[in-house]
């Protein structure tokens, strides 16, 4: 539901929030980036706001996440990447050596997540699936070829 839709407006009062500025621009922070950490977002929405905190910015993703307008999913080995609820389910691909984020269709998953599912009885939260390679253009340069090339 983006801002634009006004639709957010009604998932924040249906849950007991209030509509308020911050929430609108940390939701179109959200938006914009795509995919974006709590930093990012704060970065993004001082564009527009410059007195709001990161704190502001942790809470205001705990209240939209409660109330289903976006979802995070562990990208890195740091803090977690959010993204709005109303994009299609999708698994993340990560590029280890240019730090490219990728998204494509989760169903390109239902194979292996059937067999985890028939063979030992896991079910996968798809929404937190990210998968770490080397995108094709850092293949082709040759960057997928040393496993020293990891960003840290």
């Amino acid at each position: 539901m983006s801002p634009a839709s006004g639709g957010w407006e009604s998932a924040l009062r249906e849950h007991g929030y209030r509509v308020t500025p911050q929430r609108q621009l940390v939701l179109e922070a959200v938006e914009v980036l795509r995919h974006g950490t709590p930093e990012e977002i704060l970065a993004e929405v001082q564009r527009h706001a410059s007195g709001v905190n990161l704190s502001t910015i942790y809470r205001t993703l705990e209240v939209l996440e409660s109330v289903g307008l976006v979802t995070h999913a562990h990208i890195g080995h740091g803090a977690p990447t959010y993204h709005a609820v109303d994009e299609h389910p999708h698994i993340h691909l990560v590029c280890d050596a240019c730090g490219d984020v990728t998204s494509v269709p989760a169903g390109v998953a239902n194979p292996f997540v059937d067999a985890l599912y028939l063979d030992y009885g896991f079910r996968t939260d798809i929404a937190h699936v990210s998968v770490h390679g080397r995108c094709r253009a850092c293949l082709a340069d040759g960057a997928g070829n040393n496993a020293d090339t990891v960003r840290g």
